[in-house]
């Protein structure tokens, strides 16, 4: 007993000393498992306005099953939601393996973005879930809102997403800003999920360098629960022609480990893009890498260290490893395509060529390996485009080299 009381007497003196330091539990503020989810949302709502003067966070109180909750939310400026979470990559579970447990949000609205954020915001070490979304049967797919978004109505800056879980996600986080708008300084990293749009993170006018670092996007994210999505359900996410990671109109874009399984597209990089792409990996896709550009002054990409494995696709002659139109320069070294059959989803179990060029664009590879692709060379360019390949290996374990003063004889190998 005495025991007991002492632990009570130390949560009650870390709970005063967290809410003198700007931190409270939501349990605090009426936010409760046993709440319906209007309750939730309206509690939470009344908990972040009183924050956002001073700025504060709330603590996401981990409980068995979670916390229902409606959409509509806004996190105001200066305010944080904090869980207890890292990413969790399989799900978390309740002792009878049906469901996620921890602090965990239990979204009901399938009207409202579950959260749109203003400047100076962070959301860090939370799930979210939502039940009613179909795993096995395409037909079932419920077309959510995005889980969480930028403000609408004003220029947002300095927000952190880190550690955050997704399930059953729609699309996941939308900071495709609207003109006159602009998004600057946006973190992504160590987000989970696997969203039933193909849609994972789209930016849209970020104009200082957005960062999307170590995201893994992956079917078989609810599997603690038994909720891995069946081959039809992955199938039907690769026919929406989406893509995973969608930027554009966006400067020195920084992203750093990235991966996605059963998807059309890896990654979109807008014709207003330009930065660095490292450390990847695109697994069961129609198009890994999708490059375009509308200038050549700063329409560059550098791309290094990554497979693509393209396999999937109505149509074979469709799939890419990496797809480039427009103008601009492309970098690409150490970057390696295979492919082959998957189980888990519809495929081709092979990929058109290693690379489409569909203009005049200037290309440098090196070290590359090309591998599992049933066209009869590797690179299908326009006649337009200036390549040089040096040190890349073909289909057959041969060197592949094109040199800038026979471009069009190596082309045609």
């Amino acid at each position: 007993m005495k025991d007991k009381l002492l632990c009570m007497a130390i949560w009650l003196i870390l709970c005063t000393h967290m809410s003198a330091q700007g931190w409270s539990s939501i349990q605090e503020h009426g936010v409760l498992p046993t709440n319906t989810a209007v309750e939730n949302t309206k509690n939470l709502q009344k908990a972040i306005d009183m924050m956002e003067g001073k700025g504060g966070t709330l603590f996401i109180e981990p409980t068995e099953g979670g916390y229902p909750i409606d959409g509509g939310l806004i996190l105001r400026r200066n305010v944080s939601l904090t869980g207890v979470h890292g990413p969790t990559g399989r799900g978390t579970a309740t002792n009878d393996r049906r469901k996620p447990t921890g602090s965990l949000f239990i979204i009901r609205d399938k009207e409202k973005p579950f959260i749109t954020v203003e400047s100076a915001t962070q959301i860090r070490g939370i799930q979210f879930y939502y039940p009613e979304q179909a795993f096995d049967k395409p037909d079932n797919i419920i077309p959510y809102p995005a889980t969480i978004q930028m403000s609408q109505e004003n220029a947002v800056q300095g927000v952190t997403l880190s550690c955050l879980t997704f399930y059953g996600e729609y699309m996941a986080m939308d900071f495709r800003a609207k003109e006159p708008q602009i998004c600057e300084q946006i973190l992504f990293e160590h987000c989970y999920g696997y969203p039933l749009s193909g849609r994972f993170i789209a930016i849209d006018r970020c104009y200082d360098v957005p960062r999307l670092l170590h995201c893994h996007v992956n079917p078989a994210n609810m599997r603690e629960f038994g909720r891995s999505y069946h081959r039809s359900v992955i199938d039907e996410v690769v026919r929406q022609k989406t893509y995973t990671y969608w930027i554009d109109h966006t400067d020195n874009a920084q992203l750093m480990d990235l991966f996605t399984f059963g998807a059309h597209g890896g990654i979109y990089l807008g014709a207003e893009t330009y930065g660095q792409l490292t450390n990847f990996n695109f697994d069961c896709v129609c198009i890994g890498i999708h490059k375009l550009g509308s200038q050549w002054k700063n329409r560059n990409w550098q791309i290094s260290q990554g497979s693509i494995i393209a396999n999937a696709g109505e149509k074979l002659e469709s799939i890419h490893p990496i797809l480039i139109e427009g103008i601009g320069h492309t970098s690409i070294s150490n970057v390696e395509a295979f492919s082959g059959d998957n189980g888990a989803l519809t495929n081709w179990a092979s990929s058109w060529d290693y690379m489409t060029v569909t203009s005049g664009a200037t290309i440098s590879l090196s070290n590359c390996r090309m591998s599992g692709y049933s066209s009869a060379k590797p690179i299908n360019a326009h006649p337009d485009a200036k390549i040089y390949a040096a040190g890349c290996i073909d289909k057959n374990n041969e060197f592949f080299e094109i040199r800038p003063l026979d471009i069009q004889e190596n082309q045609g190998r």
